[in-house]
């Protein structure tokens, strides 16, 4: 059996889910809105004859069928940003706003900390960790490109992150230094990225999907400990195991002080999953979004919004 087979009894059309996966992946931008508009954007490229088309979800993200994202002037200005089309998805979920204190657990290279930079208007507390100090170069290569100035970097073990060199309240994680929002985009088993990485699978093992699902819990957990009461937590991952999406939601709800909401999406998917393979999760998992290639010609991902309690 596959790793893609090992899904079959999840996934609505199986045969529609294994074409997408051996279909290579569109290239797609973000407009950085800090340095740019959408319409600046389209203007550069248009002016550079390069093709691109808005796609049906949002106005700032677009896809260029005859070019790759950073072979062109408007991305060496910071203009638009590479990113892949359902990579743009969780930082929207979280919906960070100007002034607000906000943790991305793993950060690096990028993408998704700019993302947060440009929707908060590059305004309040933005800390960009990541546990890999050779990736944080690029991290603050890509800040530095697109313009983001409220961005503080940090490299620490997200599971045991302290807020303390952050303010002199904040060794009461709950007081008033605790962060407003967080994203965990949490490292993975990269299942879903099988149309980029066409390799993604040659590694796979059993193994390392309970092996890092054990990091998976222990980076949630410690993102909904740093978060005021009444913040929000957002949980993301590019991968289709259960193990490393219902099963570390579950494993949460039953340690920490927490509740799964409900979110609107623009793009297509399926609820999370309450059972797999003789384990029950709890209901509310159903909560959590589930999108595979096939739904929206996308990358597979897995997204779910939590809400910190008192």
């Amino acid at each position: 059996m596959t790793p893609l087979e090992r899904y079959e009894s999840l996934v609505d059309d199986f045969e529609a889910f294994r074409q997408a996966c051996e279909r290579p992946l569109p290239s797609v931008v973000r407009v950085n809105t800090i340095k740019a508009t959408v319409d600046r954007a389209t203007d550069a490229l248009d002016a550079e004859g390069i093709a691109h088309e808005p796609t049906d979800w949002h106005p700032g993200v677009f896809r260029l069928p005859n070019d790759s994202p950073g072979r062109n002037w408007p991305h060496a200005h910071g203009w638009i940003h590479g990113q892949e089309e359902v990579s743009n998805l969780p930082a929207r979920v979280l919906d960070p706003q100007p002034g607000e204190r906000v943790w991305d657990t793993c950060a690096a290279p990028g993408s998704k900390t700019t993302q947060l930079a440009a929707l908060m208007d590059d305004r309040g507390l933005l800390v960009g960790n990541d546990n890999n100090l050779g990736r944080l170069s690029a991290l603050r290569h890509n800040a530095e490109r697109l313009g983001v100035t409220n961005l503080v970097v940090t490299n620490q073990d997200a599971r045991n992150f302290s807020l303390k060199p952050l303010g002199e309240n904040a060794a009461d994680d709950r007081g008033v230094d605790a962060f407003d929002r967080v994203l965990v985009d949490a490292p993975c088993s990269c299942e879903g990225t099988i149309r980029k990485n066409p390799d993604a699978f040659d590694t796979w093992s059993l193994d390392h999907v309970h092996s890092v699902a054990g990091v998976q819990k222990g980076i949630l957990r410690r993102a909904i400990q740093a978060t005021r009461p009444g913040g929000t937590v957002v949980y993301s991952t590019c991968t289709f195991a259960p193990e490393e999406n219902e099963a570390v939601l579950d494993h949460v709800l039953d340690e920490e002080d927490c509740r799964l909401v409900d979110f609107e999406t623009p793009l297509d998917g399926v609820p999370g999953v309450t059972e797999w393979q003789d384990e029950a999760y709890d209901p509310s998992v159903e909560k959590a979004l589930r999108i595979y290639p096939h739904h929206n010609d996308t990358g597979g991902f897995f997204c779910a919004k939590l809400e910190v309690g008192a």
